[in-house]
């Protein structure tokens, strides 16, 4: 198989009702490189809805003209045009002719253009695309506008492997042997009957060590048949979450002499299961799940979000100690499994957040009334089932995906199913929902329709994929126990309801469970911690998104551990405290209130230490091992909060630094130092790049590289510290395309498309593509211009060097 990357586009913002001709003169468009989401580039307006952050959706084309001679050879060929997702309503005509609607902005679909290609007549395949995203209320978070995914041709030999036709399980494994199971649905398009040879090779991308196994195969004209081969590998390199090793499988198939097509799989051997009294196991190891929950946007660049940028981030959760993804709530970008796989993380796959009816969404801010109805609930009939098996057909050789999801939080109460079980249903929702509103309305939809749509999802994953269990995001616990709306599927994931695990546990003796969806609190993580039966939590969230606004001007949610422009927060160190058992040192402060209800959540933390006030400051260590705070050489006693899970102490503000040390064995294993910050007087800027074995991992896993730079930048004070002021940043690029600015601030409306934006917290980030030696110019007032060189054209790589 040949595959072949569409990635420049014309481009038009607006209804050109006749674009759809092979004809039609789009030389005024704008050319823009797929992925592209054109609404992250338009300016936020308060007049949008603040569920998808206040920008705009709309109507657009997209155009690409493809050489047919650059594609190769395509007579006698099977080609396959190849869309990873469009958001959404995508309409596509190739060369004039109309292959039909896809409504779904996730879905991976594909149109065969074997004949439509025999009738052409010039060597100009023009591909058209029109995108349809005026129902902007349609979500709770930001999903972006356009050709959001990557587009490729695929060109077949005449005997083929059926699109995902491949199927690669672990039946069994050990340190001693594994062993697999490879099937296949191979197809004959000639006119004559072939007996076709099915050669695999399964190379270890660690080791390199090969293993080989072969079978014959009788197919008739014109059919399809299927093959299937059980075999044994010696001294398997299992996967893991510390030990992600991958293996490349490679499908050649001969037939007629001298025929032959190849594909490739990558594909990693490993075993897990859930136990509902002991949690979850990977190759019979116990191991707890330390998740995150993800949206797929990345501030100024969308939802089409390029592989080296999930890179920076996920290497920054791993490095926080966490091990899982939840794909919160929709299948997402095929390149983000690809790394869970080379990285090591464990992934709950997630198809859908509301069925037949509409939830309940936000354009006013947060839970702010009334809501609009708008979505997915529209097309769910008619397009539940082939949404749900394109994402098991399209990620099922994943190794890293450990749970098939059909819904989050569709029994969220009264939004919109209700049940006369209770005369008031609460949630996290119910801020401004009046009496009337929480009381059982018995004109709602009645929460035991519930069960039925359930029991046909779970039908449908179990027919594509019995490897894996079936789980669901829970909202209503308490209700849908009694319902049965969980009886079916294998694992119950519980929406945020900790509180909940021990009577249910014993309610459902046989049922594993699991935080699905959970917040912050150090309580949260000792539910996990202390009951062996839940096995693990998924944090609400591992990455502050765009959309789910609280109001204008906020235009994102804060919930990450990551900041949106992909650094760390300051709970992402009291995380990595909790989940690792690497050395940490970090301080915090706030003034110190005297209340009853404070907590660490209730007022807000700082880095900030200037020894000036009267009020008294507390500081909060974030530490493992033995924390130790000094201030000019004078200890400062502190106090362990087990209610919070952080070390606390209050003193009157001095002016020389705070210094904490983390010791183990009393040697300093890690150490923190936090004093007054003062104006800038440089700017720092570096070009972010990978750690050499996560390069290696990615590159071996063959993940496309895009060409982006990331350009991490701070500001300096005198003696080095992170500024205590703020300035303008703007940015010049050579050899390259600038794609935006973030500097983390969810309350900065600068519209993206500009140059320059203002830094927060003395930092952002600047991100560039560019496919060979690029030059960015970084500028701020009163201060000198900094250069950048990056990238090369005779050493390309997934992340340029510096």
């Amino acid at each position: 198989m040949h595959t072949f990357d569409i990635r420049r586009w014309a481009f038009t913002l607006g209804d050109e009702p006749d674009a759809w001709a092979k004809g039609f003169d789009d030389s005024s468009w704008r050319m823009v490189t797929v992925p592209h989401d054109w609404s992250v580039e338009q300016p936020f307006s308060q007049s949008h809805s603040s569920g998808t952050g206040y920008l705009p959706g709309g109507i657009g084309w997209y155009r690409a003209h493809v050489s047919l001679r650059e594609v190769g050879e395509i007579a006698g060929k099977h080609v396959r045009l190849v869309f990873h997702g469009v958001y959404k309503n995508a309409q596509v005509w190739v060369n004039g002719y109309h292959f039909g609607v896809r409504p779904s902005g996730y879905a991976e679909f594909s149109h065969d253009l074997t004949e439509i290609l025999s009738y052409a007549n010039s060597d100009d395949l023009v591909v058209t695309v029109r995108v349809e995203h005026t129902d902007i209320s349609d979500s709770r978070w930001y999903n972006g506008s356009g050709i959001t995914r990557r587009v490729e041709l695929e060109v077949h030999e005449p005997v083929r492997v059926a699109e995902h036709g491949t199927t690669f399980t672990t039946l069994t494994a050990d340190a001693t042997e594994a062993t697999i199971r490879i099937a296949q649905v191979l197809v004959n398009d000639t006119t004559e009957a072939v007996t076709v040879r099915a050669r695999h090779e399964l190379r270890s991308l660690s080791s390199g060590r090969v293993h080989t196994f072969a079978i014959d195969v009788d197919m008739p004209a014109g059919a399809s048949a299927s093959a299937e081969i059980v075999g044994q590998v010696p001294q398997p390199e299992l996967w893991s979450d510390t030990t992600p090793h991958l293996y490349r499988l490679t499908t050649t198939l001969s037939w007629g002499g001298d025929q032959h097509a190849r594909y490739e799989e990558t594909v990693g051997i490993r075993t897990f299961r859930f136990d509902a009294d002991h949690g979850f196991f990977i190759n019979g190891e116990p191991r707890t799940l330390k998740g995150v929950c993800l949206h797929e946007d990345a501030g100024p660049l969308g939802t089409a979000v390029p592989t080296e940028v999930w890179l920076r981030r996920l290497l920054k959760l791993k490095d926080m100690g966490c091990n899982g993804v939840r794909m919160a709530h929709n299948p997402h970008a095929p390149e983000l499994y690809r790394l869970c796989d080379a990285l090591g993380f464990f992934v709950i796959d997630e198809a859908f957040d509301e069925w037949e009816n509409a939830k309940n969404k936000w354009w006013q801010g947060h839970n702010v009334y009334p809501p609009r109805h708008q979505g997915y609930a529209r097309d769910f009939h008619a397009w539940h089932e082939r949404d749900l098996v394109a994402m098991v057909d399209a990620h099922r050789n994943h190794p890293s995906i450990i749970a098939w999801s059909i819904g989050n939080e569709i029994d969220y109460p009264n939004d919109p199913y209700a049940s006369a079980r209770f005369e008031a249903m609460t949630g996290n929702n119910d801020a401004n929902k009046s009496a009337k509103q929480r009381a059982y309305d018995p004109n709602r939809p009645d929460a035991r329709r519930l069960p039925t749509i359930a029991s046909r999802l779970v039908d449908i994953v179990r027919q594509a994929d019995a490897t894996r269990p079936v789980t669901l995001g829970v909202a209503f616990p308490e209700l849908s126990r009694h319902t049965g709306f969980f009886d079916r599927v294998d694992v119950v994931g519980y929406n945020y309801k900790e509180y909940l695990y021990e009577a249910d546990h014993r309610h459902l003796p046989d049922k594993p469970l699991l935080g699905s969806e959970n917040g912050h609190r150090y309580t949260d993580w000792l539910h996990v911690e202390q009951k062996p039966y839940i096995a693990g939590q998924f944090l609400w969230t591992g990455i502050d998104y765009l959309g789910e606004a609280y109001g204008w001007p906020i235009h994102g949610s804060g919930a990450g551990l990551l900041d949106i422009a992909g650094f760390e927060k300051h709970t992402f160190h009291l995380r990595r405290s909790w989940w690792t058992d690497e050395p940490v040192a970090y301080i915090v402060t706030r003034p110190h209130v005297e209340a009853a209800d404070k907590n660490f959540w209730s007022h807000p933390i700082a880095r900030r230490w200037d020894g000036t006030g009267e009020q008294a400051i507390e500081i909060l260590c974030f530490a493992s091992g033995d924390p130790r705070l000094t201030c000019g050489g004078e200890e400062i006693p502190l106090t362990r909060d087990e209610q919070h899970g952080y070390w606390v102490a209050v003193t009157a503000p001095r002016s020389a630094p705070l210094v904490l040390e983390a010791r183990r064995s009393g040697q300093v294993v890690a150490r923190d130092e936090l004093g007054p910050r003062g104006e800038a007087v440089r700017l720092e800027a570096t070009a972010w790049a990978a750690p050499a074995d996560a390069l290696r991992r990615c590159t071996d896993a063959g993940l496309p590289a895009d060409g982006i730079i990331q350009i991490e930048c701070r500001l300096r004070d005198a003696l080095g510290r992170v500024a205590g002021d703020e300035r303008d940043i703007s940015a010049e690029v050579e050899g390259g395309d600038l794609l935006g600015i973030e500097n983390g601030d969810l309350s900065d409306n600068t519209p993206y498309a500009t140059q320059q934006r203002r830094t927060h917290d003395g930092r952002l980030v600047v991100f560039v593509r560019s496919d060979g030696a690029a030059t960015v110019r970084l500028r701020a007032s009163d201060l000198t211009e900094v250069r950048i060189e990056c990238g090369s054209k005779s050493a390309p790589s997934l992340i340029p060097a510096n």
